[in-house]
């Protein structure tokens, strides 16, 4: 075949290889990873089967990072913090927003799309009759780009699950586990117990493995005792207490105090930071960060979509919630936020996901809906939407209101045009309504000038 010569045309070459978008086992991006030597043998572990005896060789300290929902944040606090101390630093998130180099980030920077073109060529030549995932084969090129960029550490997100995902190739030197909620239910289990023993595959014997889920599920914990694992709970190794103005974090065996709170908004955020700090006190003798470093990276960390709030008049917050659990916590951070005469919701979401209940969540908090249809296969129409909303009581009484709108953009310009400056809207779901609003964001300034 002639190889693509752009970022485009390797991504769309990449979706056609695999039927399935999801097809959940290590076997196949084993063989790829051994040949392109991003893994190398090791003495196999009866404790873990599915890893088959493999280290990584990547050249640097590695952190993995798994979970319902928090993952997100967590990289991106430990990214920030690391970045602050002087370490090279490559992130790896999923899925991007607007552009994929956002998946890819060295030292705080989306890498250029020509960075990683070879890489994906180095794919494609070792995967020869193998079939690779959309996911796979770019998680391949991500790690061949890291391994070459000479780093001291990589923080990488798990893309779904833990066990069966290709970021778990990579034996952790740290691996993470922030919330365990019912999410992909349908590929992961349908109870917390059976969800939570799939991400607890991410820990490694000898290790460190944190969970900063204040209520762990008892699979999670067993699997972490038989397998060997440095367990480090959350409430017992390490806890935080605060109040109005700072707060403070232990750990075994260090303190961090008088700490401004993290620059991502939202209550869960500390939960996020404990699991980052408890990482980093485990990695301490590896990956020295000072008590100035934490605070600098927990003040300048960013991150777009979570509980972001954009500038101007009315409010306009960004949320990519797309499950109950994170439904539950935009709820309470919307009821934080004080007196707003009316609540405007642009909402967006697959049909996979369990709308019923972020529809429970937020039907109270929610005055005006503004459903909207989202594409491809799985995207949910506006007008069913609409309907789950109905049924769970949204939208109806004086001075509420149901619009189904095609597209987030379009919701998001009549939702301005009906709100006041006392009012606030927000824009939730899945990552592509909050990537369209996103995109339209950075047209703005274009259109202005033409």
């Amino acid at each position: 075949m002639t190889l693509p010569t752009t970022l485009d045309g390797w991504l769309e070459h990449v979706e056609r290889l695999h039927p399935r978008a999801i097809d959940m086992t290590l076997d196949r991006v084993r063989v790829v990873a051994r040949r392109m030597g991003l893994v190398v043998d090791a003495e196999p572990d009866a404790r873990l089967p599915e890893l088959t005896g493999t280290r990584h060789a990547l050249g640097c300290a590695t952190i993995v990072v798994a979970g319902t929902n928090g993952k997100g944040s967590t990289c991106a606090l430990l990214e920030s913090v690391l970045l602050a101390a002087g370490w090279r630093v490559g992130t790896y998130t999923s899925p991007h927003l607007v552009d994929f180099v956002e998946r890819a980030r060295i030292d705080g920077e989306p890498v250029r799309a020509e960075a990683l073109l070879p890489h994906l060529a180095a794919v494609e030549a070792a995967r020869q009759d193998v079939q690779l995932t959309y996911f796979e084969f770019t998680t391949l090129a991500i790690l061949a780009l890291f391994r070459d960029a000479a780093l001291d550490v990589v923080v990488l997100e798990v893309g779904l699950g833990g066990r069966l995902d290709a970021v778990n190739l990579v034996d952790a030197d740290c691996a993470i586990v922030t919330s365990i909620d019912i999410d992909h239910a349908e590929i992961l289990g349908d109870t917390r117990e059976k969800i939570g023993l799939e991400k607890a595959h991410v820990f490694r014997p000898g290790r460190p493995a944190i969970c900063s889920d204040p209520a762990p599920p008892v699979s999670l914990v067993a699997h972490a005792e038989a397998i060997g694992a440095d367990l480090r709970l959350f409430g017992r190794d390490f806890n935080f207490q605060g109040d109005r103005q700072q707060w403070a974090w232990a750990g075994r065996n260090l303190r961090r105090n008088a700490m401004a709170y993290p620059s991502l908004r939202g209550a869960n955020q500390l939960l996020n930071a404990s699991g980052a700090l408890a990482a980093l006190e485990a990695l301490r003798d590896r990956l020295a960060v000072t008590q100035q470093a934490v605070r600098q990276g927990f003040a300048t960390v960013e991150l777009p979509g979570r509980f972001q709030v954009l500038a101007g008049r009315p409010v306009v917050v960004l949320d990519v919630a797309h499950n109950p659990h994170a439904a539950a916590h935009l709820a309470r951070n919307l009821d934080n936020m004080g007196f707003f005469s009316f609540t405007y919701a642009v909402f967006g979401m697959l049909r996979d996901k369990d709308v019923a209940q972020v529809a429970a969540h937020l039907k109270d908090s929610v005055d005006h809906w503004l459903p909207v249809d989202l594409p491809g296969p799985r995207g949910a129409s506006a007008l069913h939407l609409a309907d789950v909303l109905r049924a769970a009581g949204a939208g109806t009484g004086p001075d509420r209101s149901i619009e189904p709108h095609a597209t987030p953009r379009a919701a998001l310009a009549a939702a301005r045009s009906r709100a006041g400056e006392n009012d606030r809207i927000v824009v939730f779901g899945s990552f592509l309504t909050v990537a369209d609003v996103l995109a339209a964001q950075r047209e703005r300034p274009r259109t202005d000038r033409s």
